[in-house]
């Protein structure tokens, strides 16, 4: 299915014809960014922190102990990790202009069954409805979106998209704390029904583009026919920054999961994955455990939002121009120390610093750990590449609360978890140390913009 990719015959018309390039006031790529930045926004329904608000009063009603209610939670999740290859494969053939008003239209449907929800059976269908199309192929259209319309500025690209997940992680949880408070947990659940089927459906019928060469344009809206233009990120002798796989060059998935540096940067998305739901999903109750108000705990995760939403645009200028796995590197330090803090916390304030460190090493993970796979593997198979590389990811997000829980449930402390959880990233950092960028032809390794790595 790999080699059937409609991009692998899609070039600009106007280029085929031999025509000067179409000029384009506007390049449609930034409308794009825009629905892909709403997108994962709307993600929410299906997201850890949004999930995490409706918890407590969810279980009060149907009588569930942390540990079942987890346990529901990771099995939705392994259902959402095994279907996102095929959604992948879908996605690389279809493109978002057709899947993304189905999912949204299937996640707003999702919103809904869960407000009915009365029973255990009935809570593993709706967690798996949620995470999989909301987690899971909501996001993943959102980020393939930018990897289609952007190039040379795909970090950046990516880090102004990932605006909208900063901006839902922020304002997500005091709205689901407001509509529950007010409202009920169930016509909490109704509003994201409505919310989710007004804001996606009808952009992504009308909208929604898959590709530039549809309409006879470029990545970036730039004809790499003509001369280049030093724009900052590099000039045309030497370009200093990530190497970027063209489309002739793309991997396929069986090649990918082959590469030893695959393995090694897998080993980042998926320790950032489960360290960073466990700690989000039992935020409230494990920052209270160490003395934290219930408020100021939540204001946490909006804070934590806040650091990742202003430091989103450096991370993805630091995308551009240095090699990724640098960045994933010092990712991880930071959420060992993340842990550490939370581990040892000698007064409530410092709890401000925890938030900070799950912030900056959330910016780079919605830029940097983004695109990384489409750099390093090409654009024709990203849907493909990223649907294998996520499902890793969300499988160990689905683990991630369950040592939290076991934890606390067996060993009555959440010390024990928070000492692994400082450990775990540092064994990543030293695998994502050596992730140099891969070489699908070995004779291919130079070009006459030889890359700095």
């Amino acid at each position: 299915m790999n080699s059937q990719s409609p991009l692998a015959n899609a070039e600009p018309s106007n280029a085929e014809e031999g025509a000067a390039p179409t000029s384009h006031k506007y390049f449609p790529g930034w409308t794009m960014l825009g629905i892909a930045a709403t997108t994962q926004y709307l993600s929410a329904p299906g997201q850890s922190f949004s999930i995490a608000i409706f918890k407590d009063p969810m279980r009060a009603t149907l009588d569930l102990t942390e540990t079942q209610y987890s346990l529901a939670y990771a099995a939705a999740t392994i259902v959402s990790a095994c279907l996102l290859p095929f959604i992948g494969h879908l996605l690389d053939y279809w493109g978002a202009r057709i899947l993304l008003p189905l999912t949204a239209t299937g996640l707003a449907i999702a919103c809904f069954f869960m407000s009915q929800i009365e029973t255990l059976t009935g809570l593993y269908i709706g967690f798996s409805l949620l995470r999989s199309l909301g987690q899971g192929a909501l996001t993943l259209i959102s980020v393939w979106m930018v990897g289609e319309w952007f190039e040379r500025k795909r970090g950046r690209a990516t880090a102004l998209a990932g605006f909208g997940s900063a901006f839902s992680v922020m304002t997500i949880p005091f709205i689901n704390n407001w509509l529950i408070t007010h409202y009920g947990w169930q016509n909490g659940w109704i509003f994201y029904a409505a919310t989710v089927a007004v804001c996606l459906i009808l952009p992504g019928i009308f909208l929604v583009r898959n590709r530039p060469e549809d309409l006879g344009l470029h990545p970036d809206g730039i004809d790499p026919n003509q001369k280049p233009i030093n724009d900052g990120i590099g000039s045309t002798k030497k370009f200093k920054g990530p190497v970027i796989t063209t489309t002739i060059e793309s991997w396929t998935v069986r090649q990918v999961l082959r590469d030893p540096t695959f393995w090694k940067l897998l080993s980042v998305i998926t320790t950032h994955s489960l360290v960073g739901t466990g700690l989000v999903f039992h935020q409230i109750s494990l920052l209270g455990s160490h003395g934290v108000p219930h408020n100021w705990a939540i204001r946490m995760m909006s804070f934590q939002a806040i650091c990742a939403t202003i430091l989103m645009f450096p991370a993805g200028w630091i995308t551009d121009r240095f090699p990724s796995r640098y960045i994933l590197f010092f990712s991880m330090i930071c959420l060992s120390l993340a842990n550490l803090i939370i581990l040892v916390l000698p007064a409530v304030w410092v709890v401000v610093f925890y938030a900070f460190f799950l912030g900056l090493t959330g910016s780079i993970f919605r830029s940097t750990a983004t695109v990384v796979w489409i750099n390093y593997y090409g654009r024709m198979n990203q849907g493909a590449v990223r649907g294998v590389a996520w499902s890793m990811m969300i499988l160990a997000s689905a683990l991630g609360p369950l040592p939290v829980a076991i934890s606390v449930d067996f060993f009555g402390s959440y010390n024990p978890v928070l000492i692994l959880f400082s450990i775990m990233p540092l064994f990543a950092a030293a695998a994502v140390w050596s992730a140099h960028p891969p070489r699908l032809f070995k004779k291919q390794t130079e070009t006459e913009s030889e890359p700095v790595e």
